[in-house]
């Protein structure tokens, strides 16, 4: 069952191994009204950027999106959360572990990833919190950079009830500049309690 509220998923892109989770999201993302526009590229790997993230209902309506689109998206998750029974159901839906004791960084844990695998897919928030914030963090920015991946753009919009996928963006050298770049593609749109700054 293909859904008019999410666009198909490309070959390229790492797959759920499941018929019956990405059905059930379509049926729930349709009764919601909540949609994804836009046209996912077609590369085995990338950073997917979402904001504005301003309540924990983001949480929900990404997870139904990126399950119903069939495609696996990973999101990093404290290693302590799926050490326990909740990893039992976190993990097989494409939560990470991020050991933040281990001798490399966050950054480097997850370029080593990426270097490790054929296909991946990471789900980011930049801007770290739920909270207004004025300086997103620029760790997505250094993992694009350092693994040579590109950064999909997200737009969360509530008054639309739209996931608008943006532009795809290439990382430079000046981290700077693109941060700039990046976040003034997400001015227009607004989350459930705030746009970004």
């Amino acid at each position: 069952m293909k859904s008019p509220m999410l666009p198909p998923s490309p070959p390229s892109a790492p797959k759920l191994n499941s018929r019956f989770w990405p059905w059930l999201a379509r049926v729930l993302l349709r009764m919601s009204g909540w949609r994804l526009v836009g046209t996912l590229p077609d590369v085995p790997k990338l950073i997917l950027i979402g904001a504005p993230h301003s309540s924990y209902w983001d949480g929900l309506w990404g997870l139904l999106m990126k399950i119903g689109l069939g495609v696996d998206i990973n999101i990093m998750i404290k290693k302590e959360v799926l050490d326990g029974p909740l990893g039992l159901i976190l993990r097989p839906i494409g939560m990470i572990p991020i050991n933040r004791k281990a001798a490399l960084n966050v950054v480097d844990q997850m370029v080593e990833r990426f270097n490790a695998k054929d296909r991946l897919w990471l789900g980011i928030t930049p801007e770290g919190t739920r909270k207004k914030v004025t300086h997103w963090k620029s760790g997505f920015l250094r993992i694009a950079h350092d693994a040579n991946v590109p950064i999909q753009t997200l737009f969360l919009d509530y008054p639309t009830k739209t996931f608008t996928l943006g532009p795809v963006v290439t990382t430079t050298d000046d981290h700077e500049a693109d941060m700039a770049r990046i976040r003034a593609l997400f001015k227009p749109y607004r989350g459930k309690h705030r746009n970004t700054e």
